[in-house]
């Protein structure tokens, strides 16, 4: 099975771009990786770098640890390495991550903060991450729709983030059945998701023979709803074939 990977990131309408991603694959393996830096400026583009970078590092395609536990090790480490970055800065940047790890067949992955991950199987969208956020909350508590979280006045509302002792961590699901060819993966920053609905994500991933193309039937969605000074985008697609 081989992995098809892509990505794209934007600054939007901002002065920096915050987000941070990567692609590494090798063997069948892979690590897929996008971080939104919530700083202000230049600090936000630090953090999302430091996270990006501390993944990377510690990522071994080769490892026989739980998938799961590993995932957790690195994100806890990477949370580490930001909170002296802040040291070293005298700054309080933060970071949201999404991560995917696949091992041939096996996929696992984890988030911190609002960064998604949407998975497709069987052509149906079988998982998507939930946001750690009030807006969330508050859709989980019934009190708005799904579709209002984008533009909910509390959507910027973090309740964890890397780059603190507490509240930082992460939501991870170990997949247990085997990845089939097919199989695909969205990862983005809120930059992008606010601006699509679930099934437009999957009615494009059908359409699209390749990463790239499905990322770019996406961009041209969102082309049309992106208002003047929208945030930094990044949107990370992966299709198994």
């Amino acid at each position: 099975m081989k992995l098809d990977g892509y990505v794209y990131t934007n600054q939007g309408g901002r002065d920096y771009n915050e987000d941070s991603a990567a692609i590494q694959e090798t063997d069948g393996h892979g690590i897929y990786i996008v971080a939104d830096g919530l700083g202000g400026h230049l600090h936000g583009e630090m953090a999302s770098a430091c996270v990006r970078d501390s993944l990377i590092e510690g990522w071994n395609p080769y490892e026989e640890q739980d998938r799961g536990q590993s995932l957790m090790e690195q994100i806890v480490e990477a949370n580490q390495k930001l909170i002296e970055l802040q040291r070293e800065q005298q700054s309080t940047m933060k970071s949201t991550v999404v991560v995917l790890t696949i091992d041939e067949e096996r996929g696992a992955w984890a988030h911190v903060g609002d960064s998604r991950l949407y998975y497709i199987h069987g052509n149906a969208i079988q998982s998507i991450t939930e946001d750690h956020s009030v807006a969330f909350k508050k859709y989980k508590a019934g009190e708005i729709t799904r579709e209002q979280i984008a533009w909910d006045e509390d959507q910027s509302s973090l309740l964890r983030s890397l780059g603190n002792n507490d509240h930082c961590e992460p939501a991870i699901h170990v997949q247990e059945d085997a990845l089939e060819s097919g199989d695909a993966f969205m990862l983005c920053s809120d930059g992008v998701w606010e601006y699509l609905h679930d099934e437009e994500i999957l009615i494009d991933r059908l359409k699209a023979e390749t990463a790239k193309e499905w990322a770019e039937l996406l961009l041209l969605r969102m082309i049309e709803r992106i208002d003047t000074g929208n945030d930094n985008l990044t949107l990370l697609t992966v299709i198994l074939t």
